[in-house]
Order: C-alpha cells, then sequence, then structure tokens
C-alpha cells in the first residue's frame, strides 16, 4: 500500500508539473499534435467515426490532460512535413522518426518507440534474410525520405536505392516492370500490404529499429523537457506497452529507457 501511495503521489507531481509548463508546450491553449498518416505504428484515422486511434494519439491526449488544454490530432503526409508543421508553428508537437538528416528546425526527443523495419521480396526471390540484401546488382525500393531508405542510403556498399513516391501502387509497379528486388518498409505496413499481393513474402528478420521520437520547436528546451519527462512517466508507469498492445499493431516495442535522443544504430 506504501509503494502504491508513493506511486500515486510522483503521479500527482508528474501531473502538476507538467500543468505548469503548458505554456511550453502548448502556448497557444491548444494541443497541436501532428502524426505521419499511413504510418499505422503511430496512429490511424477510423474511417467511419474520423477518430484517431493508435501510440501517437494515446500519448497525444495523456500529455493534453496532464497540460490541462484541449488536443487536436492532425495527419500529414510524409516525415519532412510533420517536421515543417512544427517549425513553422502549425503543430506543437509532432511524431516523427529520428534521423540525422533531419535535424535543424526542430528539437528531437529520446526515442519513445522502436519499429521494426524489414523487406519485402517476390517469393521466389534469393533473398531469404536482411542480412542478404547488399549484394552487387540488387535494387532495394524504399519511400523516399522514410527512415529505412535513408539509413539503406548510408549503409549499402554494393546494393543501389530505388526511390518511390509512398504509395502501393508505385511500389507494386516497380515490383512488376523489375525495377526493384526487394522494397523495405516497418513491418506492420509490410505485413498489411502483403496480404494484397499474392506471390510476395517478407523476409524473417528485421534490418534496424527506428526509433520514434516526439519533437518540439528548436530552441524551445523547455517544452522538450516536459516531452522527455513525460515519456519517462508514460514507459515507468507501463501506460506506453498498455498503448502499443492495444493497437493491435505488429512489429513495435517501448523503447527501454536510457536508450538514447535521436539514436537510430
Amino acid at each position: 500500500m506504501r509503494h502504491f501511495v508513493l506511486f500515486s503521489a510522483g503521479c500527482i507531481l508528474m501531473t502538476q508539473a507538467l500543468a505548469a509548463q503548458g505554456n511550453e508546450v502548448a502556448p497557444g491553449g491548444t494541443l497541436r499534435a501532428a502524426y505521419l498518416a499511413g504510418n499505422a505504428a503511430q496512429a490511424v484515422r477510423d474511417p467511419g467515426t474520423g477518430e484517431v486511434r493508435g501510440v501517437a494519439a494515446d500519448l497525444s491526449r495523456e500529455l493534453g490532460r496532464r497540460l490541462g488544454v484541449p488536443v487536436s490530432i492532425m495527419p500529414f503526409p510524409n516525415p519532412q512535413s510533420v517536421i515543417d508543421a512544427v517549425s513553422k508553428g502549425e503543430a506543437d508537437i509532432g511524431f516523427v522518426a529520428y534521423a540525422p538528416s533531419r535535424i535543424g528546425s526542430v528539437e528531437f526527443s529520446q526515442t519513445y518507440m522502436l519499429v521494426r523495419q524489414t523487406f519485402l521480396v517476390p517469393e521466389q526471390s534469393v533473398l531469404h534474410s536482411a542480412g542478404d540484401i547488399d549484394r552487387k546488382g540488387l535494387r532495394i525500393g524504399g519511400t523516399k525520405a522514410d527512415s529505412i531508405t535513408l539509413f539503406l542510403g548510408r549503409t549499402l556498399k554494393q546494393a543501389t536505392i530505388v526511390e518511390t513516391d509512398g504509395t502501393p501502387a508505385d511500389m507494386k509497379r516497380k515490383f512488376a516492370a523489375g525495377e526493384i528486388d526487394a522494397f523495405g518498409a516497418n513491418r506492420q505496413r509490410l505485413s498489411t500490404l502483403v496480404k494484397e499481393m499474392p506471390g510476395y513474402r517478407l523476409l524473417p528478420d528485421n534490418v534496424l529499429d527506428v526509433p520514434q521520437t516526439i519533437v518540439v520547436l528548436k530552441g524551445k528546451l523547455a517544452a522538450l523537457k516536459a516531452v522527455n519527462d513525460f515519456i519517462d512517466d508514460v514507459r515507468r508507469s507501463g501506460m506506453l506497452k498498455t498503448s502499443m498492445e492495444k493497437s493491435g499493431v505488429t512489429g513495435i516495442d517501448p523503447a527501454p529507457a536510457g536508450f538514447g535522443y535521436g539514436k537510430v544504430e
């Protein structure tokens, strides 16, 4: 009982501290959260009700509750547009994966979630492991500016990157035309795509775990501290893990404490 009282008191103090920081995180009186549309690891919009559900939505609403402000959750088409929304003052926080090339106009929080990345290949492909990808003559598809595409651009020595526009149609067209031998993305996205693509399979292992972070405007260090404190608390309380389990998304895990700020490899 004593431990429960201490834990409850800690949560109350955390909420009070965050509420005092509300003007730093959401100076306009509403917490405007930007997330990546089409990335189920972050959130999805119910086509019937329009409600946004998922880890990013749960975290935004809980942060807004603790700050004592209403929450607006807004979808954006790609990672750069999420970063742009925050840097231009159109959003207060943004959910986006860290990548060295994205540093500049925003501050990255510590990593709160890891998203597994793998490859989709034709059923008859000679590729059977993520370790087989970097071979001379292979053409590896990836969405332009996506985390795995940026990672492969830094690490591949022999294979060639072929960028797609982010739509399943473009990826399927490139496979059909023989322009790519494999396509890299997060495991959740590919698990959904492979159900619509007979004759294709996923590789059983992962090439990396992409760190998911929350960004705030460059120089807003008080807001960044508030967000980092919040991530520490929802990890410690178990809320973060519960949200991930409730989302039903495969291939995601809470980042361990101390994983780091913007750590990729």
